[in-house]
């Protein structure tokens, strides 16, 4: 994957994220994982990355979708 389509994915993921999850899921669940398909705006919650993940997958087997930490600046840190 490129990093042009990773910010084609990226951006409007993160603009959802910013506009219509962050007050509610910060407060709810910090820490959990966050899948987001950006297309439908659809999002998937999970207490691990493969969690959220696969329930994004399941609605959306066709689509990529963005994961991030919800209250982090990263979902994976190494």
């Amino acid at each position: 994957m490129s990093v042009e389509h990773n910010s084609l994915l990226a951006e409007p993921a993160e603009r959802i994220y910013d506009e219509r999850l962050r007050q509610a899921l910060e407060q709810s669940h910090h820490g959990w994982y966050l899948a987001i398909e950006p297309a439908s705006g659809d999002y998937y919650l999970g207490r691990t990355m493969s969690e959220a993940i696969q329930r994004s997958r399941q609605a959306h087997p066709d689509r990529p979708a963005y994961c991030r930490r919800i209250g982090y600046p990263v979902a994976v840190e190494l």
